[in-house]
């Protein structure tokens, strides 16, 4: 993989995100908006709206998990956050397997979502020097599922 790519979460029904793929990392995170648990038959769910794409931030996917475990996570500023974490499936390519992501606010990053080393780990190698190996196809899926529209282009005349 490349230090970049387009990655799926199918389980929390997002077909597409682009994902910073980070080694410096030790956890994955998601950007996560309007984050509220609920008790569902004795088990804890967090739901949080996601804007997957960022030429599109109006773009807003509602998403529900189980809540996996909830543990301090130190960010990239050096402050530590009490951080709910949810495990979910993660699909590049053809390779699809289970991560925990921790929900979190990123909109001051250039990424809606990190993927660490953990989710990495004897799976995936990185060339840094390298992005979006794994194909740039999957953001139009959010065009061809009629989620979102093409951009016009204005002509000039």
């Amino acid at each position: 993989m490349g230090w970049r790519e387009w990655l799926a979460l199918p389980k929390l029904e997002i077909p597409a995100i682009k994902a910073k793929v980070d080694t410096g990392a030790r956890t994955s995170c998601i950007h996560a908006m309007n984050i509220r648990t609920e008790r569902r038959d004795g088990i804890e769910f967090v739901r949080f709206d996601v804007a997957p794409l960022r030429e599109h931030s109006r773009f807003i996917l509602n998403c529900a998990a189980p809540v996996y475990d909830e543990r301090y996570v130190r960010s990239s500023s050096g402050e530590r956050d009490l951080r709910l974490f949810v495990r979910t499936r993660i699909k590049v390519a053809r390779w699809s397997w289970m991560v925990q992501v921790s929900l979190a606010d990123r909109r001051k990053m250039r990424f809606p979502m990190l993927l660490g080393r953990t989710a990495m780990a004897r799976r995936i190698v990185v060339d840094p020097a390298r992005s979006y190996l794994t194909g740039k196809r999957l953001p139009h899926r959010y065009r061809d599922l009629g989620l979102i529209k093409r951009k016009q282009r204005i002509q000039k005349s």
